[in-house]
């Protein structure tokens, strides 16, 4: 099968691609509002990308109706957020938060996800996640017009939380498979973090993984 993505459309290409770029790991932004309202929602479309200076990114696609999601209103009013990790205990509540709720409405108490106030932000994180980062905004790139056009939210880390019960046994890193994280697929496929494998990189090989 060959598919010509210039002649495919914006809804179609996505399809596609979402159906072959997997695993996606899912950050689940939290975010406020200018006059303070909470908002939390998940994207599938995140990675981290460097450590000097510390960053990550994720991807609020454009509404189809070709508007902003409430994230990316927030972090424009509010240039910070956190960005929590999905383990499976809670991969109900996550899709829940991803119901297009009126904007300003309060997604953590929807979801019924208890909060937990940040230290270097001002958005809460979720309390029950593993992980959260606590980011500031660097940039955000918008790439193409209109219904599933991407705006690249580059986030600044300026604090990190995680769970003492993810930590390995030295207590100095986190161990994988205590993390028990979820993974995007395509449509309403998810994935769980399952069998685990070593490979010893090469001698002087490059120390990204």
């Amino acid at each position: 099968m060959f598919l010509d993505f210039t002649q495919l459309s914006p809804r179609d290409g996505y399809a596609w691609l979402t159906q072959a770029v997997i695993p996606r790991p899912i950050a689940w932004v939290s975010t406020v509002s200018a006059d303070g309202r909470p908002n939390l929602a998940p994207f599938s479309f995140f990675q981290a990308i460097c450590s000097n200076p510390p960053t990550l990114m994720f991807v609020p696609t454009n509404n189809r109706d070709g508007g902003k999601k409430d994230t990316l209103r927030n972090i424009e009013a509010v240039p910070e957020f956190v960005v929590n990790l999905v383990p499976y205990a809670l991969a109900a509540p996550m899709n829940a938060t991803a119901a297009p709720l009126p904007y300003g409405e309060n997604e953590f108490a929807h979801a019924d996800v208890e909060p937990a106030a940040s230290t270097r932000v001002r958005p809460p994180r979720v309390a029950a996640s593993p992980v959260a980062f606590e980011c500031t905004l660097d940039r955000v790139v918008t790439i193409g017009n209109g219904v599933g056009a991407g705006n690249v939210v580059f986030g600044r880390i300026v604090a990190m939380h995680v769970a003492d019960s993810v930590l390995a046994a030295d207590g100095k890193a986190i161990d994988p498979a205590k993390l028990d994280l979820i993974a995007r697929l395509s449509g309403d496929y998810y994935m769980r973090t399952g069998e685990l494998f070593t490979i010893t990189r090469p001698a002087g090989g490059s120390v990204q993984r």
